[in-house]
């Protein structure tokens, strides 16, 4: 029956002695001199770098010869899964020339197109490339 007033009494004392640390004076925060209170006694911890959100662009996505190449800003993406209806054209359900939707590049390798159809398509960017690999007329 006595170790829970002696775990209470421990904790309280434990606190105390964090609380007291964290000061930085060992004294109470009443007594402490003008200079101690401005110049801070706990170490500032640098903040954590988040990635870079995604960031979404409006996009007509070229489909006249199918889904499998994509330009963003300078560099050349390829789809991951090429679409096409078999006879170098879009398939069912896209538009010809261009589906309009948006693009979002997830990374500065990655990019996902998406539009109101419902359609999405993900694209890998292509390391050096300087042109489309097919060119369609």
């Amino acid at each position: 029956m006595t170790e829970k007033p002696v775990q209470a009494a421990f904790t309280l004392v434990l606190a105390a002695l964090l609380l007291t640390a964290c000061s930085g004076t060992g004294e109470p925060a009443s007594q402490e001199s003008p200079s101690a209170r401005t110049t801070p006694s706990v170490r500032t911890v640098p903040s954590v770098r988040t990635a870079p959100s995604a960031r979404t662009i409006a996009f007509q996505l070229y489909t006249h010869c199918g889904i499998g190449e994509a330009r963003i800003g300078s560099t050349y993406f390829e789809a991951e899964t090429p679409l096409s209806d078999g006879s170098a054209g879009p398939p069912e359900g896209w538009d010809n020339p261009y589906q309009s939707g948006r693009m979002t590049l997830t990374s500065a390798t990655r990019a996902v197109f998406t539009d109101d159809a419902g359609h999405e398509v993900v694209f890998r960017a292509r390391p050096g490339a300087k042109a489309f690999t097919v060119i369609c007329q």
